[in-house]
Order: structure tokens, then C-alpha cells, then sequence
């Protein structure tokens, strides 16, 4: 049984069956239903999150003169708490930063990682075989060490204004008070088949008979609120050494299913990276991503790369010629992600994926007339001596996405993810904990060859998580950037694709940022096309799905999960939008 909801609409809400979900099940983060949200206009700073107390605590700091590095942190620290399925500071980010006075962007990488007790085959079952996604997932096994927090102080002091502690009283506030249990979170635990085993998350959000807490209840909690005003006084430090650190290590280590050794020394030692971005030309505007160990940089830039090479504005937004040409765009571009990319500081990546002259070898071989249907791994230059076994990782599709803008121009676009929804349903001082572990390929070696994605010790799971910002194209050295989008999304292994086409509706077609994040979806992940079934769309699914199987495609119309969040410069200040999809707001000056 499918159990959809309207986002806003509680009285459409009935109990769910908690049937466990199979592996390409995006059930937990779907919504049938679709706001009708207008763009938000601001002239001085603003903030979007997937959740609308991230968006108020992102708004106060920057009224109180705090920087857009500072309005994250805050956006950061509440949502934990009121869009706990999503993301926290017991899971990892990454996040791009523009300085506007500078022109430089900063790619920051708060990945989990892997502890030392970790190997390449602790995802396989007593018979040799790979276990099911959510029979590795809930419990300790799946726990990378937590990357998040020790990120966004390393942002902090980089580009923050305000004191630390100061950014973390909103969360503080709300926590000690509480909030308001939504439709969307109530309906989420109701069908969740794990949260309601694990008896500290049992006690939180769920009553004596097992249900979860009704719609409306004021859900407090002290203990995250305790778990913060210690971050606030001790910074990161406070989290990664002590006491926290102590609890989430006997968490994992003593967890009730899949307990597995997370030490001390694993969560002490955890390192942020400060990346170079990646950023290429596309159109008339230059597009900076994250690098690995996110295959959400590389793989978005190989999909425009290729479709730079068609002149997509004839064919119009809406054309089955463009859906197609961006879905078979996106089978070559995933079958290079599924072989090359994983954690570049274990594993010798391809400079030449973006290549121009591979890129354009590559389009070559989309025929405008016809599908190719399945797409093999392509060979650019420099690949000889790597002979790697392809095998792909699952992504639970729970993750959020933020953005900020400050009164000086300087913008943050992060992701962030505990994995699949409740990451792995440990619940430790007021927060949970990622099961990011098994986004590794639960195979270390395929046809006698090493996979790039498998486990190893202290190494970052391969991830999709594509924040983008994109500025106009620059024609002479020098000159200064400036800029135009700023976005991202959740979504799994499809939060590429939901970018991507977002993008290429922004920038191809020149479609508004509140339109282009709620029209309907066209995903291939090398496989499928899929075609997102909308509420409010009318027979766009339907039509599009005829022309393409005409075409060749397998398609499948269903339901999707996107939560995109964005902003765009305009004339005399800016233009924020949220995903109608989910409970998101965009908020501005």
C-alpha cells in the first residue's frame, strides 16, 4: 500500500502500513501532493530550507548581521532536530561557498567516514552474498564517523561574523520549548517499520501503544537542547572529544542490531577538507560543483557538457526531443560515474572526464531519433592503466538542502544527509545517526577487479549530493564573478538528475526558479526513464511517456522526491525558492 499525503493537509492523513521498504523504494521522502508557493523577493539577503523553522533561524542570524556561512550553520543545527529524517549533525555535508569580494569559491567536504574497524566485505551475509539495503542499514554497521558539525565550524572560521555560540540559540530555543509535530514528520514515522524497535527514538516520537505522536504535539527536546549549549561553549571540539563522543561511540559499538567498533580515536581524528570546486562553462555561464568524493560535481558537469554539444532552446522545455536528448545525456554520464568515481583520496580519478573533446566523443553517440538504451563506460584519455570492477551502491534518497545569501553578496549552498530516512535509527544525545556506510558497494572486487566505491578504513563513501552554484560566464581574466543561481536538492542517486534539469530549464530556457523547481522530473540513471507523476500537471506524464517509448525508452511514471532549494541574483537583489514538494520556505529582506 501506498500511503501519499498533501504536505499541508492533516486531515487526509490515515495510518500506513510499515511494510519495509525494497532498495529503490523513495516512499519515505514522497509527497503526492504540491504547494502552490510563490517566489520570494529580497533586496538584501535571504535564506531557503527544506524546513520552515531552518528558514526562520537562517533569517534571524542574518538580521542580526550574521554572514551567509553563519545563517547555514544555524539553518544546520535546527533542522536536525525538525526534519530529522533527513539530515543532522550526526551525518556529513558538503558545501560550496562564494565570496563575493573575492570571487573565490570553496568547496567544503564533511563527508563521514569510514572507521578503522571497517572492510570490504562488512556488507555481505554468512553465505557471501550482499545483504538487503535496510538489513545493513538500521544499526551500527552502516555509522560512518559524523563530518557535519566539524565542516561548518571549519566554515566558520573561514567566513563567519557572528560568535559561534551565537548561531546555535535558535536550535537551542525550539528545543528547549519545541515545536509543532508536521503532517509530513508524523506521516513519515507512521510508516517507518525500524524507529519504532530502537528504544530511545521509540521514547521520542512515539507513544506507549507505539504510534507515532499525533499532528500538533509540542515535541521538546532537553536533551539535544544539553547537547547544543555544549557545542555553543566548546565548539566542535565538544562534539568530536568527551562526552558526546563517548555516547555515540558506545551507541554504534552496543547498538541493538548491527553493532559494529566505532572508537574514539575514529571520531577524534575525524578531518573536514577545504576542496578545490570544480566549475566549468556552460552556455554563457560558468557552473562550480563539488569534487569527489561527491560524484554530484563531475557527473551534472558530464551531463551539460553533452548536451552543449545540441542546441536545445528550438526544441522548447516541455519537448519529448529534450527529454530525451537529457536522458540519454544521463545514461552515458552515469555509466562513467558507476566505473571512475569514488573518494579521490583513495582512488586515481580520471581528470578527463570533462574533457571537451571527450565530452563531445560522448554525445556523439546520442542519436536524437533513438534511445541506446543501456550505456557502457566510456574511455577517456589517461583511463588506460585503470581497470576497475563496476558494481553500484544503493542512496537512500533522505537529504536536505539549504541555501543563504548575505547583504555582501556572499552565498552558501550546502547539502547535508544522514543517508536513508532516520539514517541508521540510532538516536544519541537528542540527534541520529547517518547509515551513510552503505552508499560503499556492498561488493569490493566485480569480475576478479577491485571496485573504486568499496569499503576501506578512514575512506568517504562515493556520494550524489550536488551543490551548485553558477555564475555568469567571465570573458576576459580577471574579471570578477558574478552571480546568477545558487541551488541543490535531496533525492539519493537521483538528486543529480533533479539538479540537472532544474538547470537546464534555468539556464536553456531561461524559466523562473519557482517554476523550474516545481515542474515534474525526467530521471535515467542508466536505465529507466523516469517521468514524475505531479499532482496538478495534467496528462504531461502521459504524453511524454508515449513519445519516448516511441523513441525507444523504457519509462516508468512515478512518484519522486525531490526537495530543491535555490536562489537567484536578479536586478536589485534576489528571487529565493523552495521545493512545493515538501514543507520548505524561502524567507528575505
Amino acid at each position: 500500500m501506498r500511503c501519499g499525503f498533501a504536505a499541508l493537509v492533516t486531515l487526509l492523513l490515515t495510518a500506513c502500513a510499515t511494510t519495509a521498504p525494497d532498495k529503490e523504494s523513495i516512499e519515505p521522502e514522497t509527497a503526492t501532493g504540491i504547494r502552490d508557493l510563490q517566489p520570494v523577493h529580497a533586496s538584501k539577503h535571504l535564506v531557503a530550507a527544506a524546513n520552515p523553522h531552518a528558514s526562520r533561524a537562517g533569517i534571524e542570524i542574518l538580521r542580526a548581521g550574521g554572514s551567509a556561512a553563519d545563517a547555514t550553520i544555524a539553518m544546520a543545527v535546527m533542522i536536525t532536530m525538525t526534519e530529522p529524517q533527513s539530515s543532522g549533525i550526526g551525518g556529513g555535508a558538503f558545501l560550496l561557498h562564494f565570496h563575493n569580494a573575492s570571487g573565490q569559491v570553496v568547496a567544503y567536504d564533511g563527508r563521514e567516514t569510514a572507521p578503522a574497524s571497517a572492510h570490504g566485505d562488512m556488507f555481505l551475509n554468512a553465505e557471501g552474498k550482499p545483504r538487503t539495503l535496510w538489513d545493513a542499514a538500521v544499526g551500527g554497521l552502516s555509522v560512518g564517523v559524523p563530518g557535519q558539525l566539524r565542516m561548518l565550524e571549519l566554515v566558520h572560521k573561514a567566513h563567519g561574523k557572528l560568535p559561534w555560540k551565537r548561531l546555535l540559540q535558535p536550535a537551542i530555543k525550539v528545543a528547549a520549548s519545541g515545536f509543532k509535530l508536521s503532517p509530513r514528520l508524523h506521516a513519515l514515522l507512521g510508516r517507518d517499520p525500524y524507529l519504532k524497535a530502537m528504544a530511545v527514538a521509540r521514547a521520542h516520537y512515539y507513544d506507549n501503544a507505539g504510534a507515532p505522536l499525533p499532528i500538533g504535539t509540542i515535541l521538546k527536546n532537553p536533551i539535544y537542547a544539553e547537547t547544543l549549549r555544549l557545542i555553543a561553549e566548546g565548539g566542535a571540539d565538544a562534539f568530536y572529544k568527551g562526552p558526546i563522543a563517548v555516547d555515540i561511540a558506545a551507541a554504534v559499538t552496543n547498538a541493538s542490531r548491527n553493532a559494529t567498533e566505532m572508537t574514539l580515536e575514529d571520531i577524534a581524528g575525524y578531518e573536514p577538507k577545504a576542496r578545490t570546486p570544480i566549475c566549468r562553462d556552460y552556455r554563457v555561464y560558468e557552473i562550480c560543483t563539488m569534487p569527489p568524493p561527491t560524484s554530484g560535481g563531475i557527473t551534472p558537469l558530464q551531463i551539460l557538457g553533452m548536451l552543449s554539444n545540441f542546441d536545445l532552446k528550438p526544441l522548447g522545455a516541455e519537448s519529448p526531443e529534450t527529454a530525451h536528448l537529457f536522458a540519454e545525456a544521463s545514461r552515458l554520464a552515469y555509466a562513467d560515474r558507476g566505473l571512475y568515481l569514488a573518494d579521490s583520496d583513495f582512488v586515481a580519478i580520471p581528470g578527463t572526464l570533462l574533457d571537451p573533446e571527450y565530452l563531445a566523443q560522448r554525445a556523439k553517440l546520442i542519436d536524437p531519433k533513438k534511445s541506446m538504451g543501456k550505456a557502457t563506460a566510456g574511455s577517456p584519455p589517461g583511463t588506460a592503466g585503470l581497470d576497475w570492477g563496476r558494481h553500484e551502491s544503493t542512496e537512500a534518497p533522505s537529504t536536505t538542502h539549504m541555501v543563504a545569501v548575505d547583504s555582501e553578496g556572499n552565498t552558501a549552498s550546502m547539502t547535508a544527509s544522514i543517508e536513508g530516512a532516520f539514517g541508521s535509527h540510532i538516536m544519541v544525545r537528542g540527534f541520529l545517526l547517518n547509515n551513510e556506510l552503505t552508499d560503499f558497494s556492498f561488493l569490493a572486487e566485480r569480475d576478479g577487479k577491485p571496485v573504486a566505491n568499496r569499503v576501506q578504513p578512514q575512506k568517504r563513501p562515493r556520494s550524489s549530493m550536488s551543490p551548485v552554484l553558477v555564475f555568469h560566464r567571465r570573458h576576459k581574466p580577471g574579471e570578477p564573478r558574478r552571480l546568477h543561481l545558487a541551488v541543490g536538492s535531496p533525492g539519493g542517486s537521483r538528486i543529480i538528475e533533479y539538479v540537472t534539469w532544474a538547470l537546464v530549464r534555468m539556464l536553456d530556457f531561461g524559466v523562473g526558479i519557482q517554476d523550474a523547481l516545481g515542474r515534474p522530473h525526467v530521471v535515467n540513471r542508466n536505465g529507466v526513464t523516469e517521468l514524475e507523476r505531479l499532482k496538478g500537471q495534467g496528462p504531461w506524464a502521459a504524453r511524454l511517456k508515449s513519445a519516448l517509448e516511441a523513441l525507444g525508452h523504457t519509462v516508468k511514471v512515478r512518484d519522486l522526491n525531490s526537495g530543491l532549494q535555490g536562489l537567484m541574483a536578479v536586478e536589485g537583489g534576489y528571487i529565493g525558492a523552495a521545493d512545493p514538494r515538501r514543507e520548505g520556505i524561502a524567507l528575505g529582506d
